[in-house]
């Protein structure tokens, strides 16, 4: 697959071996019994590598295996309501939508309108502030309701122990002013 003619040829510890020929490059890694590949097409002349290809893609995949092991996944779940829910069934839905926040997920929380509902999005608006302020020890809001098309949502993200101490902070100067 190699075009060149001449090729800077790296060994297999990183140690230079100079400008050689393609043919006489592809001879030395035969001889050693390893793969030639070419690390640096653009350069000129173009370096290539004296290595084990399968060994060097193992390795690549592990790295790449670590690296998503350490990165943080976040979830969106979804919830969704009606603007002319029951009061049992929003505690139901706050109940799910809690038990999510508590396993770290973020929560969009959707009312759906049908029909002419539509015209009321104060209904939806209220509805979502109420979701907000039950799950408020839970998580807090990433931005206010917005309406789009039929539909109005808020995202809700977990409240994290950082943002737990903080409101703790918070009570307890409250309450000293209180006091004084």
């Amino acid at each position: 697959m190699i075009v060149a003619r001449e090729v800077r040829l790296v060994g297999e510890k990183g140690e230079q071996l100079g400008i050689m020929p393609l043919s006489q490059a592809q001879e030395i890694a035969r001889k050693h019994n390893l793969d030639l590949v070419e690390v640096a097409p653009t350069a000129v002349p173009p370096v290539c590598r004296l290595l084990d290809y399968g060994k060097y893609k193992y390795q690549q995949a592990k790295k790449e295996q670590e690296i998503r092991k350490s990165q943080k996944v976040t979830l969106l779940r979804e919830i969704r309501l009606r603007p002319k829910i029951g009061d049992h069934d929003f505690e139901a839905k706050a109940r799910s939508a809690r038990k999510l926040l508590a396993d770290g997920a973020k929560v969009k929380v959707t009312v759906l309108f049908r029909g002419r509902e539509v015209t009321h999005p104060e209904l939806g608006w209220k509805l979502l502030q109420r979701m907000a302020e039950t799950l408020s020890d839970a998580g807090y809001p990433e931005r206010q309701p917005v309406l789009e098309g039929k539909r109005m949502d808020i995202i809700l993200a977990p409240a994290t122990a950082k943002t737990k101490a903080k409101e703790k902070v918070k009570e307890a100067e409250d309450a000293k002013t209180e006091n004084a």
